[in-house]
Order: structure tokens, then sequence, then C-alpha cells
């Protein structure tokens, strides 16, 4: 079973801010000439990287739930400018909806084992994920989803 990544999502409010964000990095490196890569910066390495990369997803925690995922495609570790060691998470730009679920605020990221991720959305519940996130979100809380 793949070990997966949670993070809180700084900044975004809902899960269509981060793939707003998403496609204009990807548009932005396109317009440089570069590749387009969705990637994330850390400053710390996960020791159990080889878990990672063996088909686990970074789940974000948006406005205190976690409500998606991307897919870690490689973690890559560099050495800034300043001589900092940090690490880019290598991202599948796609963002896959999952069931919300509560989370407090924490820093840096978790290990989240397979077992405890939340399933994605779609899949056997069409009826909830074509329902609008703030919707969603308000359901969760009041305990009915």
């Amino acid at each position: 079973m793949p070990l997966h990544l949670l993070k809180l999502c700084v900044g975004a409010e809902s899960i269509s801010d981060l793939e707003g964000w998403i496609k204009q990095r990807l548009a932005a490196q396109r317009k440089l000439g570069q590749t387009p890569e969705q990637f994330h910066t850390t400053r710390m390495v996960p020791k159990r990287a080889h878990e990672i990369v063996a088909g686990g997803s970074l789940y974000w925690v948006i406005k205190g739930q976690v409500a998606a995922r991307q897919k870690l495609l490689e973690i890559r570790p560099f050495t800034d400018a300043d001589g900092i060691g940090r690490c880019h998470l290598v991202l599948e730009p796609k963002v896959v909806p999952v069931h919300p679920r509560p989370c407090r605020p924490f820093q840096g990221w978790r290990y989240l084992p397979a077992a405890d991720a939340p399933a994605d959305l779609g899949k056997g519940s069409r009826a909830i994920a074509e329902m609008p996130e703030e919707l969603r979100r308000e359901l969760r809380e009041l305990g009915l989803l």
C-alpha cells in the first residue's frame, strides 16, 4: 500500500482556487519556454520518499478539511541559492476531489497511511461530486455528509 502526504493548501479558498493556480503556473512556464511541470516546494525531504512515489498522493487540506489530492510523481531534493536544502514534490496537475474530512491546522506535512486516506469523490458518489464545493463543506460540517 502506498504512503501519502497531507499538507495545508495555504491561501486557497476552494479546489477551484487550487486548480486555477496550477493552470496559471503551467501557462507561465510554457510562456517562458519551459517544460510545464507542477510541483510544490517544501523545506524537508520526506524520509519515506520511496514509499510515497510508489503510488502515493499529496492530499490538500483546504479551509480546515481534507478536500482534494494530486498524485505524487517524484520527490526531488535540491539546494536553493542560499545553500538551504529543499525539496520539490512533483505532482500530476490533475486535482481529484475526495470525500471531505475535517483536519486541524499543522505545520509542514504529515504522512497519511493509505488506510486513513479519504476516498475519491465520483466513484459511487456522483451526486456528491456534482454538488458545489461550498455546499459539500457545509453539509460535512453539519454531519450530514
